[in-house]
This record gives C-alpha cells, structure tokens and sequence, in this order.
C-alpha cells in the first residue's frame, strides 16, 4: 500500500475582492485518479483548488484557492506521501497587484501586470527524494513533445500527457511517458476508465517495483 498524494482542480488568482484569474478545470480527472488508486488499497490525500464534483468518502481532502495556497499544502501533505500525482490546472500567472476594492469601470482599457506562479509539481519533485513524481501536460498542439520537455525540467518520474478537450470533460485521452520519452500506455475513454490505466502503469513502475 502507498500513500498517494493528488492536486486537483483549478486554482484562482484574484484581482480584487470578487474577480478572479481561473481555468475550466473541474477536478473530475483527480476525483477519477483518487478512486482508482482507493481501488487498488492505497491512502489517498487530493489537495483541490475550487470544484463542484464529489471526492471518494474515504480520500483526505484538503481544500484551497490559490496556487501559493495549493503548493503550501501540497507541500505538508506530501512530506508523509509515497508519491504524488500533479492532476490540477493551477493558475500559472497571478496579478501583480491585488485590489482591496473592486475595480470600478471607467470606460477605459484595463492594463493588467502578471507574474509567473511557482510551479506546484516542479517545486515538489525537486524536494521528492526517494519518492515518485507524476505530472500531467495538457497542451494544445505537440503534446508528446512539450509533454516530454516538461517531464525532463520538472523531473517528474511519468507524465500524462492530454490536450485541452479534457477541460470539464467526462472524457480524456491520454499517453502517459517515460523519461526516455517511451509511450508506456495510452488510454481514452471515461476519466474513470482513463485513471483506471494510469494508476495500473503507476502501480506497476512505481509503487510494486520499490
């Protein structure tokens, strides 16, 4: 049995007290990953940003907003994890600027100034030791390719690699590398199915093999 820490769903970044920089990431992908991985007998802890679906009964789940808050989280929660899988679309800008009151129309162009995220899973996988890192790419076009070059800068063990249909979808397809850039799996169909096949190549690469 492995302890097993998940991200999922979006992250918001706001403006000001009632507008927010988000995706349309809805944490099914993680709640799927969750149940698949509770299937095979392992502890589950989901970090999740803002999300409507439901998470497994028997998963520890810790709620936040923000990406500074998710990777402050996730970085507790995974100190006594076996792995992590990154499933979450965290913001990866915020404004520079926060409002402490809402920004008020002025019949003008609005000038935002963002900066850059701290990369949950980078962060992490950096600090992972002996444990194992999975991420996730979704991408628009050349997905094997970006989803490789992302595996190798953020050292991740495996990366799954999607596109942008997944978002707030019942469906995904995916392909999930190695870091010699091997396609290990792929898989599509329902996000449960889908997470069926990506927790089996992490049971067996990852968590039977140690």
């Amino acid at each position: 049995m492995a302890r097993i820490l998940i991200t999922s769903g979006p992250t918001r970044q706001y403006l000001d007290p009632v507008r927010y920089l988000t995706n349309a990431s809805s944490g099914r992908m993680g709640s799927a990953l969750a149940a698949a991985a509770i299937e095979l007998g392992h502890e589950v802890t989901i970090v999740s940003g803002p999300v409507e679906v439901p998470y497994p009964a028997a998963a520890e789940v810790i709620p936040v907003v923000s990406t500074e808050e998710m990777l402050a989280a996730a970085r507790t929660a995974f100190a006594r994890c076996d792995g992590l899988i990154g499933a979450a679309a965290p913001c990866d800008y915020r404004p520079e600027r926060v409002e402490d009151q809402k920004i008020a129309k002025t019949g003008a162009p609005l000038l935002l100034h963002l900066l850059e995220t701290d990369d949950v899973v980078a962060t992490l996988a950096a600090e992972k030791g002996a444990r194992w890192v999975v991420g996730f790419a979704l991408e628009t076009d050349d997905h094997r390719l970006r989803a490789l070059a992302k595996l190798e800068r953020k050292r991740c063990d495996l990366m799954v690699s999607n596109g942008v249909a997944a978002m707030n979808s019942l469906e995904n397809e995916v392909e999930i590398l190695d870091p010699q850039g091997t396609v290990l799996r792929a898989a599509a169909g329902s996000k449960e199915s889908v997470a069926r096949e990506i927790l089996a190549v992490i049971q067996a690469r990852l968590i039977a093999s140690r």
